[in-house]
């Protein structure tokens, strides 16, 4: 019999994360958006796009996402850590081979001073991007670490 594998996010709260930030793009008129949750490990619990959302943009929000669970910090503080070291940034992308992008749009979901997952979106602008994933998180009763 397979042992139960717990994970720091439900599907449940993952659905709710994603349902958030869709309607929150919809309410703030943002273009079609890519959402990917991952647990406090780096996996995937839902991968989401908005119908017109291209499908390189799952990629992006992947990036976003898995470089701010990675690094334990959210991809806006990222792209200003890195903004007078891009090579560095690169560097690190390459490592985690393309699961990393220093762009905002990747928001932590804490508890406390503890990491419980990231939440990456891609499909407007940066800054839009990073409120929907914000939103998201607000709207499934979790906290998303600045």
């Amino acid at each position: 019999m397979p042992y139960h594998v717990p994970s720091s996010l439900t599907l449940a709260q993952a659905e709710a994360i994603a349902t958030g930030a869709f309607a929150f793009a919809t309410d703030n008129d943002l273009a079609p958006l890519a959402l990917v949750v991952f647990d406090a490990g780096g996996n995937v619990v839902l991968s989401k796009r908005q119908d017109g959302a291209g499908a390189t943009r799952l990629a992006v929000a992947h990036a976003k996402g898995a470089g701010a669970a990675g690094m334990g910090v959210p991809s806006a503080n990222l792209f200003a850590m890195f903004k007078d070291n891009p090579g560095f940034a690169a560097a690190i992308s390459v490592a985690a081979k393309g699961d990393f992008a220093a762009q905002p749009g990747g928001a932590l979901i804490v508890d406390g001073d503890t990491v419980m997952g990231a939440v990456g979106i891609s499909g407007d602008t940066g800054d839009k991007d990073n409120a929907a994933a914000v939103a998201g998180i607000e709207a499934a009763g979790l906290s998303a670490g600045t």
